[in-house]
């Protein structure tokens, strides 16, 4: 089942004075922590270290008192995932990181370093995302669907690739799903970034791109590219004029992504709540909210259990069309 994202919103705004549930209250003499490192598996300027950094400056003197990011690349994520794992469980080491890490990786890696489930504790939601498949100048003007995309691709074979951020991402396996739902066979096309991708889209080098909405938003306006299609289950407020891949016959692809906080397994629960109570009044403030809907980011924050609820239910839906696609990175 997909993910009801305005059920979740609901409830989170219902939920929103967690803090004073919690006794954990917006301002304290004294933090929790003195120094938190907030530390993310990519690099300084894309969307994951852009929202790590507008959450330190809200969450800064919630949690504690000086809040750094630190850029623990490689690996696609790995190698971040592994040191907050190693890092004391005492609350000064968060990780934020996509899910695929998460709920993917375990399908396509037959060893990873860390149990997703038992090296991290999740502590809160951060944001959330859609997809969309993007074309460029290689695809006839006159395709302005997805449906016509795939009958455009049948008749060019030799033309019928997509870009992803990375092989293994949620926008890759989205664009497999697409392929499937036409009964065509497209070549996979991994970049580092959907921003590198974007590019040799719009430069006539590949055909299509499957990637986040708000990587597209600043591109959308020159007119080399065009979305056509997006994959949440209702249209996005970023682009309401371009319909859903289910409204265009294809009902079972509805994806989406999600970023969140995790702490060191270990970590007493008692820290955990201050850092959930924390992060979610943080990402609660309209300069966050809005800072990350410049990006195409719905801010979201959840509990610790709705977290761990959705990262097992996202784990157990990924598995079978993991297997499906048959696609491994080792």
């Amino acid at each position: 089942m997909p993910f009801n994202r305005r059920d979740f919103i609901q409830r989170g705004a219902a939920t929103l004075s967690v803090p004073a549930v919690l006794g954990v209250g917006p301002l304290h003499a004294q933090t929790p922590v003195d120094t938190l490192k907030i530390v993310t598996g990519f690099a300084a300027g894309g969307t994951s270290d852009t929202v790590c950094r507008r959450v330190a400056e809200a969450v800064r003197g919630l949690y504690a008192r000086a809040v750094v990011v630190e850029n623990k690349t490689g690996a696609g994520g790995q190698i971040a995932i592994s040191t907050v794992k190693a890092s004391p469980p005492d609350g000064s080491v968060l990780l934020q990181t996509p899910a695929s890490m998460l709920t993917i990786y375990p399908h396509i890696y037959s060893k990873l370093p860390y149990d997703p489930f038992t090296d991290l504790v999740p502590v809160s939601l951060a944001c959330s995302f859609e997809f969309g498949l993007g074309v460029g100048p290689v695809v006839p003007a006159s395709v302005t669907t997805v449906p016509e995309f795939l009958a455009w691709v049948k008749a060019n074979p030799q033309q019928a690739n997509f870009g992803s951020p990375a092989a293994g991402s949620t926008p890759h396996f989205t664009g497999e799903m697409i392929s499937r739902a036409g009964n065509v066979a497209m070549r996979h096309v991994p970049y580092r970034g959907t921003q590198a991708a974007i590019l040799d889209l719009a430069a006539g080098q590949i055909a299509a791109v499957s990637g986040p909405i708000g990587d597209f938003l600043p591109h959308l306006g020159a007119g080399r590219i065009r979305l056509l299609g997006v994959s949440g289950s209702t249209r996005s407020r970023f682009v309401p004029q371009v319909p859903t891949y289910v409204e265009q016959g294809m009902k079972d692809i509805v994806t989406d992504e999600w970023f969140a906080f995790y702490l060191p397994g270990g970590t007493p629960a008692a820290i955990a709540q201050q850092a959930n109570a924390a992060l979610r009044t943080a990402l609660a403030r309209p300069e966050v909210v809005q800072g990350l809907a410049d990006m195409g980011l719905e801010a979201k924050s959840s509990t610790q259990a709705e977290l761990a609820t959705m990262q097992r239910r996202d784990h157990e839906r990924w598995g079978p069309i993991v297997k499906a696609v048959g696609f491994k990175a080792d």
